[in-house]
């Protein structure tokens, strides 16, 4: 988990780690959907997928970046704590998705940060958009909306599909936040420093939440606590840390054309597991998101 190290490997291992990377990442919805089955409230979920992820995550950040953490400024402290309570109303909200709408049309919705990080860009940083990012935004729309219209006409799509895509839309606003204050906090971080201030930041604001709402944490079956542990090491731990090791190698353009592929692999996990098939509204809608959200990136590197 350390990047500390000058040898670059080899070049095909980004890719590969990229490859096991998105394919954690693609269970994520799937475990999530799992878990809530078990009777674990989206919330719980939460608060467990970043707090185990701390836990286990901590010796080795103290091992490899105690120097890092000891030199800590005050202003590095408030980023952290901002990108961990961004984090966790990332995680707080695309979860709770999961149990009013299709897990195709969350993670489709959840993945669009792209688009916002370039349109805040435009606004905070007076960043002039291409054609291209333009293009891409109208096309994400776009298919924003016909998820939406399919989803809002079809029947056992969820207990209540707007209700659950607006979720999924307000956790990929949160997790473009967190993008953005953690860029900056990781520049001057190791990797095992940052992910440990960030998911052990955000797995504290959960903790408390979850207290506050009067929710249960550990009255769980055996099965829901398996299902969090994976969580914590499969999607969490191996999948965000996967993208963050390689973001070192190759261009952030490219991991974010790979993370495409997430909805893609959770709709395929959910159709064989839970049955979830497309309607035919819902693909055109989810094809119009994929290619907008790749040219967006396209533009951005442009």
């Amino acid at each position: 988990m350390s990047d500390t190290t000058t040898a670059a490997p080899a070049r095909w291992l980004p890719f590969v780690v990229l490859g096991i990377g998105l394919t954690a990442i693609s269970f994520g919805a799937v475990l999530a959907r799992l878990a809530q089955a078990e009777g674990v409230s989206s919330l719980a979920v939460a608060t467990w997928r970043l707090g185990l992820a701390a836990i286990i995550v901590t010796p080795i950040a103290l091992m490899q970046s105690r120097q890092d953490l000891a030199r800590l400024s005050g202003r590095q402290m408030l980023m952290a704590v901002a990108a961990g309570f961004f984090l966790a109303l990332h995680f707080a909200t695309w979860i709770s998705s999961l149990e009013y709408t299709s897990v195709a049309s969350s993670t489709a919705l959840v993945t669009t940060n792209p688009l916002w990080i370039g349109i805040a860009s435009f606004v905070l940083f007076r960043e002039r958009p291409g054609l291209m990012m333009i293009g891409g935004i109208a096309l994400s729309l776009a298919g924003s909306l016909f998820i939406f219209w399919s989803d809002s006409q079809s029947v056992g799509v969820g207990s209540d599909p707007m209700l659950g895509n607006m979720l999924a839309l307000a956790g990929s606003w949160c997790f473009s936040a967190y993008l953005l204050i953690g860029r900056r906090l990781r520049a001057g971080l190791g990797l095992s420093a940052y992910i440990w201030l960030a998911y052990g930041a955000a797995g504290l604001f959960l903790f408390a939440a979850s207290n506050i709402g009067g929710v249960s944490l550990f009255a769980h079956s055996s099965m829901a606590w398996l299902v969090l542990l994976g969580m914590a090491l499969g999607p969490q731990l191996l999948g965000h840390t996967s993208y963050n090791w390689s973001l070192r190698y190759v261009s952030a353009t490219f991991i974010a054309v790979v993370t495409l592929g997430e909805p893609v692999g959770s709709a395929i996990l959910a159709f064989i597991i839970f049955g979830e098939g497309f309607a035919p509204l819902q693909f055109v809608g989810f094809s119009l998101l994929l290619v907008g959200i790749y040219l967006a990136a396209r533009g951005e590197q442009r």
